[in-house]
């Protein structure tokens, strides 16, 4: 939990930000529900905090709240079903844990200023040494 409390309990799993972390706001919290998704703490059928009030509870813009959401919904690890609210599902977890891995990788080469070729590249070389 931050150092200021706040914090959002989901079936007895808090997710919370750090104020000191490098890592955005953003990427910190739809880390934390993938990562309770991947461990099987969040369940399928679980329903996820409003909006707004994940966002109120972690300290975030609702704005911010509502991309992590969505992205995890194309992901295909929640599902909004309206007014009745945002449930865990049973995801693909290869494909969630890809798209993590890639997603890590790509900022990592844009801080260290490569280009999508040159990442592209690094990544082809190192397939091609993969049996």
């Amino acid at each position: 939990m931050s150092e200021t409390g706040v914090g959002s309990q989901i079936d007895g799993i808090v997710l919370a930000l750090d104020p000191h972390s490098t890592e955005p706001p953003f990427r910190q919290l739809k880390g934390q529900i993938v990562e309770a998704i991947r461990r099987g703490t969040l369940t399928p059928g679980t329903r996820m905090p409003a909006i707004r009030t994940m966002a109120t509870e972690v300290g975030i813009a609702a704005r911010t709240a509502a991309k992590v959401y969505s992205e995890l919904e194309e992901a295909g690890m929640l599902e909004g079903r309206g007014r009745s609210g945002t449930f865990v599902t049973a995801p693909d977890l290869t494909s969630a844990v890809l798209t993590r891995a890639a997603e890590e990788f790509a900022e990592r080469a844009v801080g260290s200023g490569f280009t999508l070729n040159e990442a592209i590249t690094a990544v082809r070389v190192a397939y091609s040494h993969v049996d």
